[in-house]
């Protein structure tokens, strides 16, 4: 179960950004989780157009794409583990930043009790529809 301090509904955000401690060792892992995925639908019959539906991910039970965190978890079972939101965000990009934004806040490549062993992002400056000329 993910902790949060107060009710949300998934429907209002594109997803989060979350925080997963070990806690025997207090190792922790900092990602980020889409609440929705966009399946593509082949076109109907006599249409050109594939569909494109919006299904909800597996957030719920999602652990992180971490191996050794993925082992731990194995060998200590879920319940030795904590699931923290700690944003929920409202676009993708806004995801990807946050995530990379507290990654770097925590120095998740310098300290040895974080599971991450890797910050991978590739961003581009966000800009407002109405500042880039677009209705």
């Amino acid at each position: 179960m993910w902790l949060y301090p107060e009710e949300f509904d998934p429907e209002d955000y594109q997803g989060f950004v979350y925080k997963i401690t070990n806690l025997n060792t207090g190792q922790y892992y900092i990602g980020k989780k889409f609440f929705w995925k966009l399946i593509k639908r082949p076109p109907l019959k006599g249409k050109k157009r594939r569909r494109i539906e919006k299904v909800e991910s597996d957030w719920k039970t999602y652990w992180s794409s971490c191996n050794e965190l993925a082992e731990d978890l194995k060998t200590l079972g879920e319940e030795k583990f904590k699931r923290e939101i700690l944003l929920l965000c409202e676009s993708k990009w806004q995801c990807a930043y946050q995530e990379a934004r507290l990654q770097f806040e925590h120095k998740v490549l310098e300290d040895p009790t974080s599971y991450n062993g890797i910050i991978n992002i590739r961003l581009r400056k966000f800009l407002k529809k109405e500042e880039n000329g677009e209705d």
